[in-house]
């Protein structure tokens, strides 16, 4: 069974159908509240689906999640780590504020949930964790420098978690979307001047969806990645090769 965090909306619930649709149980994941639209979009799946609820930013409510899951189905196989927000301001003005709550839900909770599911994962020798990164793992952006830190984090941590727990029977790697039509991005989607430079940039010659990144997850989740350890999956249209 899987564990998508952030999947009440965009890539999150985008990773949690295709799961559902692959056959795996799949427990999705809400801030605040219960994703409601994410447990019907599954409903039709046949998948034993359920609802939970937690700031991934706090370190208790990690620990909670992955407990809630395992006594639910007995066993945690596959964690997603994809729970995440973004703050824009110029890197002078970036608030303190902002650089602690982007940070902790970002990457504290990567480190804290992969943690807490690796346990269970290594106990029992086997265990697909991926990480969701982003073109800025690699580039430092514009006006959102808490954001590339972690990301840039994130794909570190992947690779540190990896060099550890390969041998041991469970896989921890990364997806680095390039850039997607969701919530996070829509303050540029709004900018004209900045959807053209970045559409110019993108081979493809489009934005991607949630659905773009479906075949990339439901590769790692499975055994047709069994060898694959500690990389970073870039799923951009082509932006990188530019």
């Amino acid at each position: 069974m899987a564990l998508v965090t952030g999947s009440s909306r965009g890539l999150g619930a985008g990773i949690a159908l295709a799961f559902a649709e692959a056959g795996a149980n799949v427990a999705v994941h809400g801030s605040v509240n219960p994703p409601a639209a994410t447990l019907e979009l599954l409903s039709g799946t046949g998948s034993d689906t359920i609802g939970v609820v937690g700031d991934v930013g706090d370190a208790a409510a990690c620990t909670r999640l992955v407990e809630e899951v395992i006594q639910h189905y007995g066993t945690i196989d596959i964690l997603v780590n994809n729970a995440g927000i973004i703050r824009r301001s110029p890197a002078a003005d970036h608030s303190e504020e902002d650089w602690a709550a982007v940070i902790d839900t970002n990457l504290s909770s990567v480190f804290r949930l992969t943690q807490h599911a690796g346990r269970h994962m290594l106990a029992k020798g086997s265990g697909k964790i991926i990480n969701i990164a982003s073109l800025l793992t690699f580039q430092g952006g514009i006006t959102v420098p808490s954001y590339a830190a972690a990301k840039g984090a994130v794909g570190q941590l992947t690779k540190a978690f990896a060099n550890e727990w390969a041998s041991k029977g469970v896989n921890v790697n990364g997806i680095a979307p390039g850039y997607m039509e969701t919530d996070n991005t829509e303050a540029l989607r709004n900018n004209p001047e900045r959807m053209r430079q970045i559409l110019e940039r993108i081979p493809a010659g489009r934005w991607g969806t949630p659905e773009d990144l479906a075949g990339a997850a439901v590769f790692l989740a499975s055994a047709a990645s069994d060898y694959i350890h500690g990389h970073l999956l870039v799923v951009d249209g082509g932006w990188l090769n530019r």
